[in-house]
């Protein structure tokens, strides 16, 4: 079989078997029997694709999360699902080092899947095929038919037998088209081509590498370069800093002068930041007390403002002073050094936000931006030691950026082994003796955490407040009510699964439930 029509053949056959899967069905046993589907192919089409280290660790990464989508089942695994799958197809199809370059060929496979597609029908028989000639053949049949057609319609008028057998089959098609739309209606149709299309953009590979091909091109150490004094004095860098500092940047002095501008700069602000974290050792780490009143929403939230605008400009300015041949000056020793004092004081405030992110989890609980934002600091510490390394090796920019993004690959994949609805209402309610308990939200978690509130009806019962509303419910109800309402609404939406959608959490929930006896109304 010709490659093409092997492929054509593969997305068909794939848009078929998602169709199957998921049609009124969730991510369950169905994403593992898909994805064994589109892995499969994937290895088959591109062999060579597992004698890379970095495909094989992405393969193997992917396999966990798929593996969390069948036992957590949370929106954290079906995304780390989905973007290790992308990153494995592209790495499969392209050869790439760089995570920001492979999600750019895998956003042109879906950008060009069209294209893509017609590439492959033209030339699955070896050969281009004319769309003309194909339009000529099938209009010379045009005026037979219609010849056919009038004295098929004269024949039936003089002949009774005749005229009874075409009513037959003309009743046999009508009944057989009824039923084709209700098999196959406007929206499984249109659910048929999505599977086309999810398909079509990981097993068709866009015959332009332009992404495969910059990626490769990138260098993860800088090179020393001449700099043409004609090309810098054109750039916007150029311009910026000849209103600051005059000719001083421009001159044959110009390195020396950058230098010496940077060494000021990082003087000056890490005073500031010395200022900041002084301020936090003093009123954090050895003075802080927790009181009833304090507004440890807006401390947490300030401080990480202060981070994230502090971080975002503190590599940026490092990226700027370090961008070329400045690494290479044979004076820039105390410009290191001022860098290296900048890295750790904002490492160090790194640390104070998640002080204070624990005094705010420890006084009110666990919740999603609480956890996001270790997540989000954990990523800006592997940053800054990814800044420290560009400096202290004089790595590229590219280095920077592909390395911090296997970081957060790393993290998602992590983060997905855990079903953090569950940590959360574990936590909260292991404390409701002594630490609030926010009810509203721990209504709002998945389904999962349903047999902990059942365990802690308590907590839903002390709260008096009527403001859960449903689509059903004309009038505000209590909490213990809407809980009622969400346990009826899962097991009765569990009974139109079939097995395709099975996934251990809610196979454990359906149990738990169904062990004391709940009816399903």
């Amino acid at each position: 079989m010709k490659p093409g029509l092997s492929k054509l053949l593969i997305v068909f056959t794939g848009a078929i078997i998602f169709n199957m899967l998921f049609w009124n069905e969730k991510p369950g046993l169905n994403t593992v029997l898909f994805d064994l589907f589109i892995c499969s192919t994937i290895i088959k089409l591109f062999p060579y694709s597992l004698q890379n280290n970095t495909n094989r660790w992405l393969l193997a990464g992917h396999v966990i999360t798929a593996s969390m989508v069948l036992w957590q089942n949370t929106v954290i695994s079906k995304i780390a699902f989905s973007i290790t799958l992308l990153l494995f197809v592209s790495f499969s199809q392209y050869l790439h080092r760089s995570v920001w370059y492979a999600a750019g060929s895998s956003a042109m496979n879906y950008l060009f899947i069209v294209p893509n597609f017609f590439t492959e029908l033209k030339t699955f028989s070896g050969k281009r095929i004319s769309l003309k000639k194909w339009y000529s053949s099938v209009r010379k049949l045009v005026m037979p038919l219609i010849i056919l057609s009038v004295f098929l319609l004269i024949y039936s008028y003089a002949n009774t037998v005749l005229s009874t057998l075409l009513g037959s089959i003309s009743a046999t098609i009508q009944r057989w088209v009824i039923h084709f739309f209700k098999i196959f209606s406007l929206e499984r149709t249109g659910f048929f081509l999505s599977g086309l299309l999810i398909v079509g953009g990981l097993v068709l590979r866009c015959k332009a590498s332009f992404f495969s091909t910059a990626d490769l091109k990138q260098e993860n150490v800088l090179l020393r370069r001449k700099n043409r004094l004609k090309k810098w004095k054109q750039s916007a860098f150029s311009d910026l800093f000849s209103i600051i500092s005059g000719k001083s940047i421009t001159g044959v002095l110009a390195l020396k002068n950058e230098n010496a501008t940077g060494i000021l700069s990082l003087v000056l602000l890490n005073g500031l930041l010395l200022f900041v974290n002084s301020l936090d050792i003093k009123y954090l780490w050895a003075g802080f007390t927790f009181k009833r009143q304090t507004d440890l929403s807006g401390y947490v939230h300030e401080g990480a403002g202060v981070l994230i605008l502090s971080i975002v400009l503190a590599m940026l300015l490092l990226l700027f002073f370090f961008r070329g041949n400045l690494n290479f000056y044979n004076k820039n020793k105390w410009l290191r050094y001022g860098a290296y004092i900048w890295i750790v004081q904002n490492a160090f405030l790194v640390l104070s936000v998640s002080l204070r992110n624990y005094y705010y989890i420890l006084h009110l609980g666990l919740a999603y931006k609480r956890l996001g934002l270790l997540f989000f600091l954990l990523l800006v510490l592997i940053g800054l030691i990814t800044v420290f390394l560009k400096i202290y090796q004089a790595k590229s920019v590219y280095y920077l950026l592909r390395v911090n993004a296997w970081a957060a690959i790393f993290i998602l994949i992590t983060a997905a082994a855990f079903h953090w609805d569950t940590l959360i209402a574990t936590y909260n309610l292991s404390r409701k003796s002594t630490t609030p308990v926010d009810v509203p939200f721990l209504l709002s978690l998945s389904n999962k955490t349903l047999p902990l509130l059942q365990n802690n009806i308590d907590v839903l019962e002390q709260y008096s407040a009527r403001k859960f509303y449903t689509i059903d419910s004309y009038r505000p109800l209590s909490a213990l009510e809407f809980y009622e309402y969400r346990k009826a609404i899962f097991l009765k939406q569990q009974q139109n699964y079939t097995w395709l959608s099975w996934n251990v959490a809610d196979a454990y929930v359906v149990k738990f439930f169904l062990a004391v006896s709940v009816p399903v109304k």
